[in-house]
């Protein structure tokens, strides 16, 4: 097995979208070559109202898929399919844009005025970004989870994962989308497809990442001393970017705190196909040519934007 090194760790950068909700941004809207299939990722959380409730109004989306999971509150959808839907704790929304749809996203907090989700861009590869748009509304209770023996607990999203498939079909970048639960003091081996990219997103705890740059690849018969040792430490909202290599390897932290060790270490973990294609950004629109941009924005003017 060859483990991945790290490319970088970086953490999420405060933003605001939509009408005026705050998010933190791992990538997006620049040089994403790296993250391809992936466009950008968001995670919006906060325990304000006012930080988040004006939401993300009617807005249009072309060329892409986007795909919101949501930890805590409510998001409701609608959109010019007439889809209409209300997603809670563990929920996942699959939205393909394909040629054109309008949509709004609008967040509500639970009953301590908490909300937390994550959005992910994914782009779709030329001859399909002009195919019919496509919605699928995912409950908690239909993503599959895997709860290992050690106290490992992963929520399969979207793809494969240790005899898993999650709930999501018909995806043109053919991710893996996971939710993984690692128990504190915990080191475990992820495997990847070699020929995929990754990224690593934490949301909850703190642990390490090995770095397989020192040495290449090579893990002693210590395991977990010498991830600790020879590996990026990583803490919440921090993302990390992988090299090449066919496997992950990622031990949780356990710091002692009063007698008490911390829970361990939460983090969702993508993995897709690169297109290799061009990108024309302009907003939440993404096409591969400038042409096809300015066709685009002409048609949300002209009103023939929808078909």
């Amino acid at each position: 097995m060859s483990v991945r090194g790290i490319r970088s760790v970086s953490a999420s950068q405060p933003t605001m979208e939509g009408a005026g909700v705050r998010l933190r941004r791992g990538f997006g809207f620049g040089k994403t070559d790296e993250f391809d299939p992936f466009l950008l990722f968001d995670d919006f959380r906060g325990d304000r109202p006012e930080d988040y409730r004006a939401g993300f109004p009617w807005h249009p989306h072309r060329g892409i898929e986007t795909i919101t999971y949501v930890l805590a509150g409510v998001v409701e959808h609608r959109d010019s399919l007439g889809n209409h839907g209300m997603m809670g704790p563990g929920d996942l929304q699959w939205m393909t844009a394909g040629r054109g749809i309008i949509h709004q996203e609008m967040p509500e907090g639970d009953s301590r005025g908490r909300m937390h989700g994550f959005q992910l861009w994914a782009n779709l590869p030329s001859r399909l970004k002009m195919a019919p748009p496509r919605y699928q509304d995912i409950p908690t209770a239909a993503v599959a989870e895997i709860h290992e023996d050690d106290g490992t607990i992963v929520r399969v999203l979207a793809g494969h994962f240790w005899g898993k498939s999650g709930p999501v079909e018909g995806i043109a970048a053919d991710p893996t989308y996971l939710d993984i639960f690692v128990p504190a003091g915990l080191t475990k081996r992820l495997p990847v497809g070699v020929d995929r990219h990754a990224f690593a997103y934490v949301f909850e705890g703190k642990g390490f990442f090995h770095d397989a740059s020192e040495p290449k690849g090579v893990l002693t018969e210590d395991l977990a001393t010498d991830i600790v040792t020879r590996s990026r430490p990583v803490e919440n909202r921090h993302l990390v970017l992988f090299d090449q290599g066919d496997e992950i390897v990622v031990t949780a932290s356990s710091d002692a705190k009063g007698g008490q060790e911390t829970a361990g270490l939460r983090f969702l973990l993508a993995t897709g196909s690169p297109l290799g294609e061009p990108v024309a950004w302009h907003g939440p629109i993404v096409m591969n040519t400038q042409t096809e941009i300015r066709q685009a924005l002409k048609e949300l003017n002209d009103g023939t934007f929808i078909r």
